[in-house]
């Protein structure tokens, strides 16, 4: 199966919690967004960016200007990115990535989840080399000749172009998120993207046994708990319950 099915299953392992979770964790990534580029979407494309994805994801709009105003005022929280990585039930490599206001706290709640289900917290870097760091963007289609062409015109770095089954998916370096995706919407301004984002994608699988299930998804939905924690990526492949 082709690298789209992978982004496909690493989707679907990333932590997305109950809707209170949800609005959590966009409320927070908009206010970081605004507050370090500014809280109009028109001059900040990364705030522009995210506002479209909190929208695709059915958050309200009170959630979002909530967000922006916040930014928007002086003080607030001071929130900065943290990552951590390890190794997860069964042996499978786990990212993590949170936004925190204060690092004791979360590197705490972080690692009870990995103590509490018998899994190692490693260092910085220690499983980050088994993954691509990609940006993604996917949308119906089936034309992959026309969005080479625009991102060539455009200088845009590109990994991998697929075109399977009406739907065409393009994978870039992370660092070519918005110039490729300002490419293919010059290229073709009627385009609605289904996906957009900056993932992880594994460049391997670890197969996770029947015996090890019960354990990795106590080991998710404890990660899933921490307030702290925006998004988990992991390369376990689950087996059918």
């Amino acid at each position: 199966m082709g690298r789209s099915f992978e982004v496909r299953k690493v989707s679907m392992a990333k932590t997305a919690g109950q809707k209170s979770k949800l609005y959590s964790k966009y409320g927070k990534q908009l206010y970081v967004c605004a507050k370090n580029g500014g809280a109009d979407p028109t001059a900040n494309p990364s705030l522009r960016s995210m506002i479209d994805k909190a929208k695709r994801e059915q958050v309200p709009s009170h959630v979002i200007e909530k967000a922006l105003e916040k930014a928007a005022g002086t003080g607030g929280e001071d929130f900065v990115h943290a990552r951590y990585e390890g190794f997860g039930p069964g042996g499978c490599s786990v990212i993590i990535d949170c936004l925190t206001d204060n690092h004791n706290r979360t590197i705490t709640d972080v690692r009870n989840c990995f103590t509490k289900t018998g899994s190692k917290m490693g260092a910085p870097g220690s499983v980050a080399h088994a993954f691509e760091h990609l940006a993604v963007l996917s949308f119906k289609g089936n034309n992959d000749e026309q969005v080479l062409e625009a991102m060539l015109a455009a200088d845009v770095d590109v990994n991998d172009v697929e075109s399977e089954g009406g739907q065409i998916t393009l994978f870039a370096p992370a660092t070519e998120f918005y110039k490729a995706k300002q490419a293919l919407m010059e290229a073709m301004p009627d385009l609605e993207l289904e996906v957009e984002e900056i993932t992880f994608v594994p460049q391997s699988r670890t197969e996770t046994s029947v015996e090890d299930l019960p354990m990795f998804e106590k080991f998710m939905n404890m990660l899933n708990e921490c307030d702290d924690v925006q998004d988990v990526y992991h390369n376990a492949s689950l087996p059918d319950k």
